[in-house]
């Protein structure tokens, strides 16, 4: 590596942004040609701030940037673009009803260069996308491919990604890094910026961690493994592996029969999808977003209407119960998105009880208004119970960081001890410590004897987790399955459709 061209060098890089916060406290990074190189750190830690100032988005409070061996400062995109460095950012900025095509030649102000010229900058890559195909009727892995064809078509020798494997499936995760390896011996400078350890492990040639907006280090990949890169993430000892004694599973606790839902857009988004959770389990069910896990959470929870089919808990049908007689059955929901989950400029205290105030009658005094110091009580014993960072109780609760804000919503919900518990996403956007806390959690909910039905696109998280999963594609299961009886190959395929009777059939 150390004889390869340096392409990029930041020194002392300073981010504050107006309202005070430092975001990058003096980052030093360096990029060489030819490399694929991994950003990793902790939620919040500055990865993302700093490829948006590389690559003209955002301004440098201080500091000084090379390009090629010449100090620039980066006026915008376009101006990072002439320089030959383009970012594909977490949340792809494409046109839905424009097609492939349209999308990829969509700015350039010289002649468009033709279906055959992009032809063959797919067959150099491998990235291979339908130009004719409306974007929107394509998977996102197909449309991540569009993006990135964009910026190798405007000649970007350093090419940013962000978390870009979020909403992929394995097949697709596996075709994107061989297209990334081919770029590389191109020549191309790759920066994968991930919270996956076994990514960064995987595919790139050198990590740098950073941790608070400061720079931990940067070590050649096969001179490290898990543990060193989680440690240098968070600052302690991580456990990756979760201790899960045997199972011991108990009656029936939630059951779905032949349940149908519709989606925001018209159509069915859940198509007659039928399974139980009993207690004492993880049920998992996995799949990319988008194929109704959400819708089919939604209508559990009893948010979402039912076309057809039933719901049962603790064997009584809740099918037309509202989310608060579900809530005083015992039904505990996380869902996917915590800023769903919180009422953002409401205190840390209130937010605590939120979903208690239905059926706890103790936050309620004897004229019927809400007791504050009940509230106080309890949000203290949550905090002290959880683990979870606050300023003070009447804090807004959108001060807090992402993880002590999943954390305050994981245990509001676990802390009711409900019977079954479902868990949309539970871990995402979080660092490795956050993660480790709320999986552990979820286990200790399933060895007390609560039933937990876990939703994830997180596929090490389902098949570490569960003890029992279903794959979940365009609406209906495509097999329910025991994680350490099935391959991580076997359910990557199930993500794309087939049935697990049909892999198996295959291999024989």
């Amino acid at each position: 590596m150390s004889s390869r061209e340096l392409v990029v060098l930041m020194k002392d890089i300073v981010k504050v942004y107006p309202d005070g916060t430092v975001a990058l406290r003096g980052v030093n990074l360096e990029l060489k040609r030819g490399e694929i190189h991994g950003l990793l750190g902790e939620n919040g830690a500055g990865k993302t701030t700093l490829m948006k100032i590389l690559s003209g988005l955002i301004k440098p409070t201080r500091g000084e940037i090379y390009v090629k061996g010449k100090k620039v400062s980066l006026k915008n995109p376009a101006h990072a673009l002439s320089l030959g460095i383009g970012m594909v950012h977490q949340h792809l900025s494409l046109v839905p009803v424009f097609t492939a095509y349209e999308n990829i030649v969509l700015g350039l102000k010289n002649m468009k260069p033709g279906k055959t010229e992009i032809e063959k900058l797919m067959d150099s890559t491998g990235l291979k996308v339908p130009l004719d195909e409306v974007t929107e009727n394509l998977s996102l892995g197909v449309r991540q491919r569009i993006e990135i064809l964009k910026m190798l078509l405007r000649n970007v020798d350093v090419l940013i990604l962000d978390e870009p494997t979020t909403n992929l499936s394995p097949i697709e995760t596996r075709e994107l890094f061989k297209s990334l390896r081919s770029l590389k011996e191109q020549g191309k400078t790759i920066v994968l910026i991930t919270h996956k350890i076994r990514e960064i492990l995987e595919i790139t040639d050198r990590v740098t961690v950073l941790r608070k907006g400061r720079v931990v280090g940067s070590v050649e990949t096969n001179n490290t493994n898990s543990r060193e890169l989680a440690r240098m993430m968070v600052g302690r000892e991580v456990i990756l592996e979760i201790d899960k004694p045997p199972v011991r599973v108990g009656e029936v606790a939630l059951e779905i029969e032949d349940l149908h839902v519709m989606s925001d857009v018209g159509g069915e988004a859940v198509k007659g999808v039928s399974f139980d959770v009993r207690y004492g389990e993880i049920f998992g069910i996995a799949g990319v977003e988008g194929n109704g896990q959400v819708e089919l959470a939604e209508a559990i929870a009893g948010i979402r209407r039912v076309l057809k089919g039933r719901i049962l808990l603790g064997g009584k049908d809740v099918t037309q119960l509202s989310t608060r007689e579900r809530y005083s059955m015992g039904l505990s929901y996380i869902p996917e998105d915590r800023r769903i989950a919180l009422a953002m400029d409401m205190s840390v205290a209130e937010n605590s009880v939120l979903t208690r105030i239905i059926y706890d009658k103790t936050l309620v005094n004897k004229m019927g208004f809400l007791s504050f110091n009940e509230i106080l009580r309890q949000a203290m014993k949550l905090v002290k119970e959880f683990d979870i960072v606050i300023s003070t109780f009447s804090s807004p609760v959108r001060t807090l960081s992402g993880g002590n804000q999943q954390k305050l919503v994981v245990g509001r919900e676990l802390s009711r001890e409900p019977s079954v518990i479902l868990a949309v996403q539970p871990t995402r956007g979080l660092d490795v410590g956050a993660t480790e806390y709320i999986r552990r959690l979820l286990v200790k909910m399933r060895n007390k004897g609560k039933a937990v039905l876990l939703i994830s696109s997180d596929l090490d998280e389902v098949m570490g987790l569960s003890d029992r999963m279903a794959v979940m594609y365009n609406g209906r299961f495509t097999g329910i399955v025991d994680p350490r009886k099935v391959t991580e190959e076997e359910v990557g395929l199930m993500m794309g459709g087939y049935s697990i009777e049909e892999i198996r059939h295959e291999v024989n």
